[in-house]
């Protein structure tokens, strides 16, 4: 009886780690839930809230764009995450292949949009912070505004290879853009706050792999 029951605990605990294997897909969690590890930013603006990173208050005007970074860069990767924005400044942003700018709180480079601008919803939209500073890619936003969650968690997929940059927002391709111009491929990850009217943006279950191998 012991043997069956040690033989039967050994064939669960290989399915659970087979499942653990399969599940994580070689991607790496970026954000532990409970610490600012691999971060850096103005801890002021930024803080971590029932296990997401949260920034910005409805309550308050943001004084200006603020970003939490990763401290390693990445070039060709997939992230993927699940960000929330609430309150009347209605625009925030993950940013990737990035820089900062020194002695600066902006950031430059490319910008998976979030929000409303210029009178359209341009969640998932592809932007140039800092750099051309426009919209380099999206869909059409009625397209958008039939997947996009008001007030509730979204899930963004990001991936990158040489040129190539792919954007999908709740599992509807919102971009699919080759850069032409010779613009850095390599750059941190950040999580914005969009300075102006009072708005909140939360970013949790950051993950991402490389392929760069």
């Amino acid at each position: 009886m012991k043997r069956k029951v040690s033989g039967l605990f050994v064939a669960i605990s290989a399915l659970i780690i087979c499942s653990t294997t399969v599940a994580d897909d070689g991607f790496a969690s970026l954000f532990d839930g409970k610490s600012f590890d691999g971060w850096e930013g103005n801890m002021k603006v930024f803080r971590i809230e029932d296990g997401a990173i949260v920034a910005g208050s409805q309550k308050e005007a943001v004084a200006h764009n603020d970003f939490l970074c990763t401290k390693k860069e990445y070039s060709d990767f997939e992230l993927r995450l699940k960000a929330k924005l609430v309150g009347a400044g209605d625009n925030a942003g993950i940013q990737f292949r990035s820089k900062r700018i020194p002695d600066h709180h902006e950031v430059i480079g490319y910008q998976c949009d979030m929000g409303s601008a210029w009178g359209r919803k341009i969640w998932g939209a592809l932007y140039d912070e800092s750099r051309r500073r426009k919209v380099l890619a999206e869909d059409e936003p009625d397209k958008v505004q039939k997947v996009y969650k008001a007030n509730d968690w979204n899930e963004f997929v990001i991936r990158c290879e040489g040129s190539h940059i792919q954007i999908w927002l709740n599992g509807l391709q919102t971009v699919d853009f080759t850069e032409k111009e010779d613009v850095a491929k390599t750059g941190i990850i950040g999580l914005q706050i969009h300075g102006g009217k009072p708005a909140e943006a939360s970013y949790k279950d950051i993950r991402i792999k490389d392929l760069t191998n």
